[in-house]
Parts: C-alpha cells; sequence; structure tokens
C-alpha cells in the first residue's frame, strides 16, 4: 500500500494523519503534545506503524504547526508548510468551494479567506487565550463541567446570560459573578459560547470579508454550543469537515503528495523506525552580534543532526 504522511505538531495537540494514492484519509491520530514534542512525534509515528499494515510505504511526508521544524528533521519530511497554507489546501480539498475557513485550536485561532481555492486574505490570534480553546478547558473545569459535555450544555439554554469575553481575566470574573447571582449552569455556559464567538470576531476576523461556504476546524469544532453561536452571530450556515480536528496534517500530507510529483524525487523519510531513538533539544544565546539568536539544537546520540534560530545561517551550515 502506497501512502502519504502528514503530521501536525502543535503546543496543545500532535496530530498525525495517513492518505492513500486516492487522498483518502485512511488513518488519523491525535495526541496531546503534554508540551513535549519530541516525544509526542516518536510515539505518533509508533502508534501509526501499528495501525498500518506492514507492505506500507510512504512516498511523502509533510510537516505543519508551530513545531514543523522540529517534525521535518525527526521524520525527514519532504516539505514543512506553515499552517495557513496546510489548512487552506485540506480546507479546498474537504469541503470544495469553500471561501472562509474558521480554526480554532488550543493556543490559538485563524481566518482565511480563500477566492478559487487560493489564499486572499488571513489572520492569527497567537496572544490572548479568550479566542481559544484553552479559554473554554479552563471555565469548564472551573465549573466542574467535562469540557466533552460543554456544548451539548450549551444548546439546552434557554436565558443565556451575556458575558464580557473580549479577556480572559475579565470573563471569568464576569462568570464568577454570573454564578454568584443564580444563573443556571447551561445559560452561562451558553454564554461563555457567545463570548469566545464574539472575541473572535472582533479580533480576528475584524474588518474580513466572511463569504459562504464557511466551514469550521480545528479541536473546537467538535463544541456544539460554539458551532451554532457562530451560525447564529454570522446569519450563515457554517460547515464542520468530517475530519476536522486533523485538517492542518491533512494539509501537510495533500503538500508532500503535489511536492514529490513536481519534483520527481524520492522521499526523504527516515521510516518509523526513528520512533524508536533518542532526540534531545537545547538551546543557547549567540552573542557574536547584537542579534542575540537563540539557537535551538536538535541531537540523536550525542550527535548534532539540526539547527535553526540564527538568523544570519551561521549556525545551521556548522551542523555535522
Amino acid at each position: 500500500m502506497k501512502c502519504f504522511l502528514g503530521v501536525d505538531v502543535g503546543s496543545v495537540s500532535t496530530n498525525v494523519i495517513v492518505l492513500d494514492e486516492a487522498l483518502n484519509v485512511i488513518e488519523t491520530l491525535y495526541l496531546r503534545t503534554q508540551g513535549n514534542p519530541i516525544n509526542a512525534i516518536t510515539r505518533g509515528l509508533k502508534h501509526i506503524e501499528e495501525k498500518l499494515p506492514s507492505n506500507t510505504e510512504i512516498l511523502g511526508v509533510g510537516a505543519t504547526g508551530s513545531g514543523r521544524t522540529l517534525a521535518g528533521v525527526i521524520i525527514g519530511a519532504d516539505i514543512i508548510k506553515n499552517e495557513i497554507t496546510a489548512h487552506a489546501v485540506a480546507a479546498s480539498k474537504e469541503v470544495p468551494g469553500a471561501q472562509t475557513v474558521i480554526e480554532i485550536g488550543g493556543q490559538d485561532s485563524k481566518i482565511i479567506i480563500l477566492k478559487n481555492g487560493i489564499v486572499v486574505d488571513f489572520a492569527m490570534n497567537t496572544v490572548c487565550a479568550a479566542g481559544t480553546g484553552s479559554f473554554l478547558d479552563q471555565q469548564a473545569s472551573r465549573l466542574g463541567i467535562p469540557i466533552e459535555n460543554f456544548g451539548e450544555m450549551a444548546l439546552k439554554s434557554t436565558v443565556p446570560v451575556r458575558i464580557a469575553g473580549r479577556c480572559t481575566v475579565f470573563a471569568e470574573s464576569d462568570m464568577i459573578h454570573k454564578q454568584q447571582m443564580g444563573h443556571k449552569k447551561e445559560d452561562i455556559i451558553k454564554g461563555l459560547c457567545d463570548a469566545l464567538v464574539r472575541n473572535y470576531l472582533n479580533n480576528v476576523g475584524k474588518g474580513k470579508d466572511i463569504q459562504p461556504m464557511v466551514i469550521f476546524q480545528g479541536g473546537v469544532a467538535a463544541n456544539k454550543g460554539i458551532h451554532k453561536a457562530f451560525e447564529e452571530q454570522l446569519g450563515k450556515e457554517i460547515v464542520i469537515p468530517t475530519n476536522f480536528s486533523v485538517m492542518g496534517a491533512i494539509g501537510a500530507a495533500l503538500l508532500a503528495k503535489q511536492h514529490i510529483k513536481v519534483n520527481n524525487t524520492p522521499s526523504k523519510f527516515k521510516g518509523f523506525h526513528v520512533s524508536e531513538l533518542e532526540y534531545k533539544a537545547s538551546s543557547f544565546e549567540c552573542s557574536e552580534c547584537s542579534n542575540l539568536c537563540e539557537v535551538i539544537n536538535i541531537k540523536n546520540n550525542e550527535q548534532i543532526i539540526a539547527r535553526w534560530g540564527s538568523r544570519c545561517g551561521k549556525w545551521e551550515a556548522m551542523v555535522i
């Protein structure tokens, strides 16, 4: 079986997917990164290998996400692309005709505007947590509700309360105040969903030409309360792709297939056995000029196999 591998390493989750030659998703894997991306990448490869037939041949590998450079070095990626490109490519493939992509993950959120499958505008929020999944996780924990039940409870609300959602600190204090006033949990939860969507539209989506078809992807798309809040505030149908939680990885695999086809070269994939190797990361600050670059070292068996972070490229050129 000939396949393409896509890896999306984020701050909260690491996703690995496998596409066959017809670009069907045949395996997916979602892992918590837990602050250790190297471990998440190697564990992910091991789990995927166990799911695939022994005669599987990987024709190409793509990496994306905030840890894409690290993933690319460890697995031997053929192409390393940013999240905007990966999510846009996956959205166009999974939902033909998509013009607006709403993506909300655990630590960041983004909006992508497409015209005929081409990215014409985008914005990201990597600073404020009020428009991300971590905001909901924190409030669900405070309310004593499993995050998996959050969306269902929001749909039961009859009199949603308005909660200040511009900042996580204000939102939390406002939520506590509403609890003390005696509002029902489901009404507070609906208010939190509405607050997150308002924050997203006022910050990430501000000034963007949001046209249908609008699709919603990322881990937060599983929350039915957020889905409904977007539809109410935009007045548009919001489509959730089948593989909404692993769209970045799908995009990486699609880009890998395109890269291999265009360049007509064999894959750089190092093989699934890399999951058994030991990798270590370290860093140092270069003081040889005013840039004071923080340089990252990746070692395997005490040998430096990759470096990045210097603006001049000096340290990368010295890799053994």
